[in-house]
């Protein structure tokens, strides 16, 4: 593996990754995301370009040592820096290899740039985490369902030939922080890293029992009528957000499922689907789940690099 920059684009952040000899060795985080209008596009701009420098400088590095900037996520969509379609499914690591766009943006780096597109279905779509998934797939199953927890939750299957073939999404991260700043419950639940099983499952199931508003307002019952501590109080409620997205998971015909992402989402998930009788749960770990996406950024970029040598990509 050479010298990369990375680039994980989302809605309201960024990231960005220095890659060494295939190693992360520094990364730099702002609040700028790829929404907006030109405004906000110069802004994104501007502070790319100063994440570059200061990585860079930071580490001894000059422009030429770098050999690409792999650019994925909401980076491509129209807020972004390069608008690119999505690529259509059944879509495996050769096609997304095939469709990188590489181009130059001088007014941030002399280091040429290559886009990772995202993918779609005819009902579904995603930027970003099909580079994510790339660097967390080693055995390809037909059977397994990959479920990458975030903001906008994906659940992934991909058939015998390693193609991405459904896609679909669920908005739980950001429905957990909507219904715990903007409604009643502001008053009763933070969000927390740690959980309490019992309290999840309570959630859980009040929301199968009673559907999930009724199961919501539990959240205050439990607040100022039984006294439940603040852990007890948010896992009800993230069971009861939960309730829906581990009806669908079980209902799919995954064999198998692998969870990755930020493990105060992805362990109460796992803990849900194994009590609720799925016996093959696969919780990725944090590190690993952490470095999917710039692993798979160059999983994607060296395929092609390979495939197509001596041509432009």
């Amino acid at each position: 593996m050479g010298n990369y920059l990375t680039i994980d684009g989302g809605t309201t952040n960024t990231r960005i990754y220095l890659v060494l000899d295939g190693q992360v060795v520094d990364s730099v985080r702002f609040g700028i995301g790829s929404v907006g209008g030109k405004e906000n596009t110069e802004r994104l701009k501007a502070a790319i370009k100063e994440g570059i420098s200061n990585l860079l400088s930071g580490h001894g590095k000059k422009e030429f040592e770098i050999e690409r900037i792999l650019a994925s996520g909401m980076i491509t969509s129209d807020g972004g820096l390069c608008s690119l379609p999505h690529l259509e499914t059944p879509c495996s690591l050769s096609e997304l290899a095939q469709a990188i766009y590489e181009c130059e943006l001088p007014e941030i780096s002399p280091i040429r740039f290559a886009f990772l597109r995202g993918v779609r279905t005819k009902y579904d779509m995603m930027r970003g985490e099909e580079t994510e998934l790339m660097g967390l797939c080693e055995e390809i199953s037909k059977d397994t369902l990959y479920i990458l927890p975030g903001s906008h939750t994906k659940l992934i299957k991909m058939d015998e030939q390693g193609r991405i073939c459904k896609i679909s999404t669920e908005l739980t991260g950001e429905m957990l922080r909507a219904l715990s700043e903007g409604t009643i419950l502001r008053e009763s639940v933070t969000l927390q890293k740690e959980f309490d099983e019992e309290f999840l499952l309570r959630g859980y199931r009040r929301a199968e029992e009673r559907g999930l508003n009724a199961a919501l307002f539990g959240v205050r019952i439990l607040d100022r009528m039984e006294g439940a501590t603040a852990t007890q109080r948010y896992s009800f409620f993230l069971g009861a957000v939960y309730a829906s997205e581990v009806k669908n998971i079980l209902s799919s015909s995954a064999v198998r499922i692998v969870i990755g992402g930020k493990p105060a989402l992805s362990q109460p998930l796992a803990y849900l689907l194994r009590a609720n009788g799925a016996t093959s749960v696969k919780e990725v770990s944090e590190t690993e789940a952490d470095g999917a996406m710039v692993k798979g950024a160059i999983k994607i970029y060296e395929f092609a690099r390979r495939k197509y040598r001596g041509k432009a990509i």
